[in-house]
């Protein structure tokens, strides 16, 4: 295998300069996702539909369209775990412009 050869997640990474802007912190509440442990709650929510936003903080996941929350702001190349479906994501930025998950395995 040769080593420039990338998957299609990892090509599609958008790597950020060193003196990017510091990320922005959130607050982050329980939002009574029961399909998790206690602990985890605040970093799950579910899919409302077409008319949800998700936050700078927010994802969805491709597998179970569930959205993962971080304390801090999504950027490219950020690396996230599914826990309802156990999956490995990383967080790419498509041509228009917003942040979405891209599975690892």
């Amino acid at each position: 295998m040769n080593e420039t050869t990338l998957d299609t997640a990892e090509s599609s990474i958008v790597t950020s300069s060193a003196d990017a802007a510091p990320r922005r912190t959130f607050e982050l509440d329980d939002t009574g996702f029961k399909e998790v442990p206690k602990r985890w709650r605040k970093f799950y929510r579910h899919w409302q539909g077409a008319g949800d936003e998700l936050a700078p903080n927010e994802v969805i996941c491709p597998v179970c369209k569930v959205v993962i929350r971080s304390h801090r702001e999504f950027r490219p190349g950020d690396r996230v775990y599914c826990m309802p479906c156990m999956s490995r994501l990383v967080v790419v930025e498509r041509p228009d412009g917003r942040l979405e998950a891209d599975v690892l395995y």
